[in-house]
């Protein structure tokens, strides 16, 4: 095995790139690789972290040698404090357990089954949007989106209603605890979380309020003890093959947790850079529309219509591929390896970056270009397997992936159908790099309703 180093930045004493990374990640990453390549090594305090980008170490790790690298990270340790230990967070066997109690969940045939309900929800929202459209009001789309997909990935997977209310109360927690995960994984020397500084206390209230909405709705479900077609119903009845023991409301807590929330913020982001780019882009969002008309001819889209939206499908992964919902993926090396030509100490943080990867110019010309042509078959098949990889891969691949496209495909056209977002004029719209991507500021947009 090689005892050659990767290179990489020095960094400073003690504390290594730290600082870079905290001020500008993506900055920090996108230097690092072009000015040390594929793989780069630099220390972040203690640690000892690889940045991994070529398409082919990335499949090693994720995929030829997935075992030796688990999630026992200081970024999934940081996300265990909101979402517990499930499929997000966990490894081995209980990983594998959880993960295929969770699996019929999200067959194909239980995916078709919520696609009117995501039509109809979108339908309802869109009706909200007759006097925005009417009055001429701006709105934030971000906040639009995160109503609308909380909303649908409560119904879908938990049978549960969420009022506005409710979802306000979950957005705001839901950020504040992401930003709070983001600034402790970046600040090595933080205080202890038991410690009542104000930005743990804000934490801490984000949490118990999802806790107490959450727990609510495993209590609810226990006391009528109605079993439903839903997520939720299908972890309570479920029993572990060897021991016969079902899931705690902690185990329960987390799963649902994990599901509730990445269910719809990394949706809802995706959502919002579809609409930033569309609306830069009129020519596409003409060939989506042409799209539609010929193969709806003007009725709403149900899940059979959606293999046949070929260029909408191409627009939504193009979107994907630039404004990837998790902008990286971590892992922890177990034992040594090599990846390179280049050693790989045990406990190395390996850092793996859709953002960065799909911006390799060896693999997409023109990176930074909006161009849904890329994912042609002719061209997409050209490609190495992880040169794309929005949803991660290996076992670990996304479980919910698939909902979340016919989720967003079906949002996108049943907008498209009634209403063009247009973007108010403003300063550049820069990005947020929090567990999700998200654009930093409120994305002000006008809605039209469309031959009005």
């Amino acid at each position: 095995m090689s005892t050659k180093l990767a290179p990489g930045p020095k960094g400073y004493p003690l504390i290594g790139s730290f600082p870079a990374l905290k001020k500008d990640p993506i900055g920090f990453f996108v230097k690092s690789v072009q000015e040390f390549g594929d793989l780069v090594r630099f220390n972040l305090g203690p640690w000892c972290a690889h940045l991994v980008s070529n398409p082919e170490h990335v499949k090693y790790v994720l995929q030829d040698n997935n075992r030796n690298y688990d999630r026992q990270t200081l970024g999934h340790k940081r996300i265990r404090a909101v979402l517990g230990n499930g499929l997000v967070n966990s490894d081995g066997a209980f990983w594998l357990r959880q993960r295929r109690i969770a699996q019929p969940a999200f067959h194909r045939q239980r995916i078709a089954s919520f696609a009117s309900l995501v039509v109809k929800d979108t339908v309802d929202m869109l009706a909200d949007w007759e006097n925005y459209a009417e009055t001429g009001q701006v709105v934030d789309i971000g906040e639009e989106m995160l109503t609308i997909t909380l909303r649908i990935v409560a119904q879908a997977l938990l049978d549960t209603d969420v009022n506005e209310s409710g979802a306000n109360v979950i957005s705001e927690a839901v950020i504040v605890a992401m930003r709070h995960i983001n600034y402790r994984i970046t600040n090595p020397l933080s205080l202890p979380e038991s410690i009542p500084t104000p930005g743990n206390l804000r934490f801490h209230k984000a949490v118990a309020a999802l806790d107490k909405i959450v727990y609510g709705m495993i209590l609810e479900r226990r006391k009528t003890n109605i079993e439903k077609k839903d997520f939720l119903s299908m972890l309570i009845s479920a029993c572990d093959e060897e021991t016969g023991e079902k899931m705690n409301d902690e185990q329960l807590r987390d799963e649902v947790m994990t599901m509730f929330l990445a269910g719809h913020e990394t949706t809802a982001g995706t959502l919002t850079w579809v609409w930033y780019l569309l609306s830069k882009h009129p020519v596409v969002t003409r060939q989506v529309r042409l799209e539609l008309e010929e193969v709806l001819e003007g009725r709403l889209a149900t899940f059979e219509d959606l293999p046949k939206l070929k260029y909408t499908n191409k627009v939504l992964k193009e979107v994907l591929r630039i404004y990837p919902s998790v902008w990286t993926f971590l892992r922890s090396a177990i034992a040594d390896d090599e990846i390179g030509g280049y050693h790989i100490p045990a406990k190395s943080i390996m850092i793996l970056s859709p953002y960065i990867t799909h911006r390799d110019t060896r693999f997409w010309e023109n990176p930074e270009e909006f161009d849904p042509e890329r994912f042609t078959p002719e061209r997409f098949s050209q490609l190495p397997r992880f040169a794309y990889f929005p949803f991660g891969g290996g076992p670990h691949l996304c479980i919910g992936n698939d909902f979340a496209i016919m989720e967003a495909l079906l949002i996108i056209v049943t907008v498209l159908q009634k209403y063009q977002l247009d973007l108010l004029p403003g300063p550049l719209v820069e990005i947020e790099p929090l567990i999700t991507i998200r654009p930093r500021q409120a994305l002000a947009m006008q809605i039209k309703k469309i031959n009005s």
